[in-house]
């Protein structure tokens, strides 16, 4: 049986929204069980917004939420390094409307989650297991999910830039996976767009140090941590915005350009339509087929 997990300890950092330059300062803390991920905005009176898919907002370079008018941007990476790291519950408080970028990846995260620690707690995890496929597609953008016993996700991207180009990678999310073959994957940007985009009110707070900068045909901070680690990226991204299903999910993931709007579309599709899965716990489910991304044996308390 895995049991849910929170953090043991409370953990912050402080850094600058990647879109609106805006410095925040951020804490994780322990939650109660079956709470769920829940974002608190520490300057608006603790006002909470939960992850999940009906708090979706804005899904075009990030995908943020909404509640109430009380807005959280910037959750993928943050969400990303809860799924790869086995936390469900954990209280994010934050005093401004944005996750910081930090160095644009979830390894950062990731650290952080380490270094307070994991706690189990006596309610067993929840999957939501697919029992039926379900395929979106827009133009050459398509996304899909497919009955599994495991938790797995493949991206193509194709890029018309000699760097890129068409790149997929594929990752089952157990024994650490996520952690050595995503978490550390940067987001990128290309310079020539640069100007356009903070003209849109986006990326005022990019740069070298927190994501991957392209010109023309090269690299502005080389080098690379992967040699595709533009694609890594995108299933970091994937997995964040697919955490919104408010439960860990049993499938197997395929997508080909799709992006934060397909990624949150296929989620309130599969919310959508109960006929499409199952809810399951481990003691339901295959045993050795399960996603063991830290199932501890027994809960402490």
């Amino acid at each position: 049986m895995q049991y849910e997990q929170t953090i043991r300890h409370p953990v912050g950092c402080e850094g600058a929204g990647l879109h609106s330059g805006a410095p925040v300062s951020l804490r994780i803390l322990p939650a109660p069980a079956g709470s769920g991920i829940v974002f608190q905005r520490s300057d608006l009176d603790h006002f909470p917004v939960e992850a999940v898919s009906r708090n979706v907002a804005r899904v075009s370079y990030a995908t943020s939420l909404m509640k109430k008018g009380v807005l959280i941007s910037t959750t993928e990476h943050l969400l990303s390094a809860f799924i790869g790291t086995g936390i469900d519950n954990a209280i994010v408080e934050l005093d401004n409307l944005e996750v910081p970028i930090l160095d644009g990846s979830a390894k950062p995260f990731v650290e952080m989650i380490r270094s307070a620690g994991t706690r189990p707690q006596r309610r067993p995890r929840t999957f939501l297991r697919m029992v039926r496929q379900l395929e979106l597609s827009d133009g050459d953008k398509f996304i899909a999910v497919y009955p599994s016993d495991t938790y797995s996700v493949r991206y193509t991207i194709d890029f018309p830039h000699p760097l890129i180009g068409r790149e997929s990678f594929e990752v089952e999310l157990q024994d650490g996976e996520y952690v050595r073959e995503i978490a550390p994957a940067r987001t990128f940007g290309f310079l020539h767009q640069a100007d356009a985009m903070r003209n849109q009110g986006l990326i005022r707070g990019a740069s070298p140090e927190n994501a991957i900068v392209l010109t023309q045909d090269a690299l502005l901070n080389p080098p690379l941590r992967y040699a595709d680690e533009f694609v890594r990226h995108k299933v970091l991204d994937a997995i964040g915005d697919l955490a919104l299903l408010g439960k860990r999910l049993l499938g197997r993931v395929v997508a080909d350009r799709a992006g934060h709007a397909m990624h949150t579309a296929l989620v309130s599709r599969i919310l959508r339509d109960p006929t499409l899965w199952e809810e399951t716990t481990l003691a339901a489910a295959s045993e050795d087929r399960v996603p063991a991304l830290s199932a501890p044996a027994a809960p402490t308390q």
